[in-house]
């Protein structure tokens, strides 16, 4: 790994030399909208993303989502990161940079700002008629494809993921869910001390009993439709068991040990559009082959067997919803009933 400083680049220690891992804030957070000057318009902006990356993989789920795949065009990065970070040279699931044509996504940074200092990260959003970053934030990216294009009708397919009704209740769970699972994961693989491994893992299983327990009456985090913040989840549930597990030391329990929280992961997978978006074994490539210190020899271990395709069953829970407030309309509620769709 290695970073930006005065707009070169320099290689640096992959595990910083504090006890807790702590991930730098995100630094281009330009919004598209018709009065920022970066407007929406057809074929103007594109996406640099990898396909390892849980944050770039959020913003991948909702081009996809909103049907913007002939809007926003994308790159792909090669599956390591090594000594020039993410680059764009030939190798497995590349998509080449077919906007500035660099190497190195480095590069796209310099040509934002020469004097740039700082980490390089996707997922990034980039003008091409102004030869800029606009946002290199995934939870700005993933908001703006919701909604930015919308009024330009170019957009196959509709759907609100982040509802003016819901957003105190989304930026809730998203807030405990990022903290604790979505990077929660990092801070116990990244842990410097027992310690702060403890924390970190201590926190992401109390969450996960947490979403177990809550997703047994709800079909999807906040009801019956799925928002942003399953949306958030959905990245890190898909490499949990493979990656996380294991390289991250995050071994008490994996998603398949809960029942709920396994069908509600193959629930979303399901979603038109959305296995597309992910690709395991170039993840795994990632994960084992770039961070040098957890695994120095870079040994791949054999994926576990992950049915994501396996029926899930989960939209019965309306007709169960349903059948109960017939029969609450005749007999009354029954005691003990569960709210399975509230």
């Amino acid at each position: 790994m290695g970073q930006l400083v005065d707009g070169k680049w320099q290689n640096a220690a992959e595990l910083s030399a504090a006890d807790r891992f702590e991930r730098a804030d995100s630094t281009f957070r330009q919004w598209i909208n018709p009065d920022s000057g970066f407007a929406p318009e057809p074929e103007r902006y594109h996406l640099y993303a990898a396909w390892a990356c849980p944050w770039a993989h959020r913003t991948l789920i909702m081009r996809a989502l909103q049907g913007l795949e002939d809007t926003i065009t994308v790159s792909f990065t090669h599956p390591l990161m090594l000594d020039h970070g993410w680059t764009f040279l030939p190798g497995d699931g590349v998509v080449p940079d077919t906007v500035n044509d660099k190497q190195y996504l480095y590069e796209i940074y310099q040509l934002a700002d020469p004097d740039y200092t700082g980490r390089v990260t996707v997922p990034v959003l980039w003008d091409k008629q102004k030869r800029t970053i606009v946002n290199n934030e995934s939870a700005d990216i993933m908001r703006m494809f919701n909604s930015a294009f919308v009024e330009l009708e170019l957009q196959q397919t509709h759907t609100d993921y982040y509802p003016e009704e819901k957003r105190q209740d989304i930026d809730e769970i998203n807030a405990r869910i990022y903290d604790t699972v979505n990077n929660g994961v990092y801070k116990a693989g990244f842990a410097g001390s027992q310690t702060a491994y403890d924390e970190a893992v201590e926190a992401l299983f109390d969450t996960l009993r947490w979403l177990e327990t809550h997703l047994a009456t709800h079909r999807f985090l906040l009801g019956a439709e799925s928002t942003e913040a399953d949306w958030r989840l959905l990245p890190t549930l898909l490499r949990f068991d493979a990656i996380y597990a294991v390289h991250f030391k995050c071994s008490h329990k994996r998603i398949i040990d809960y029942p709920n929280l396994w069908a509600y992961t193959r629930d979303l997978y399901q979603h038109p559009g959305i296995a597309d978006t992910f690709n395991l074994q170039l993840t795994m490539q990632h994960y084992y082959g770039s961070h040098q210190r957890l695994n120095p020899r870079g040994l791949l271990p054999m994926p576990p067997e992950l049915a994501f395709d396996a029926p899930h069953r989960r939209h019965l829970m309306h007709q169960s919803r349903a059948m109960q407030e017939s029969e609450d309309t005749v007999v009354g509620p029954r005691i003990g009933a569960p709210d399975v769709n509230p």
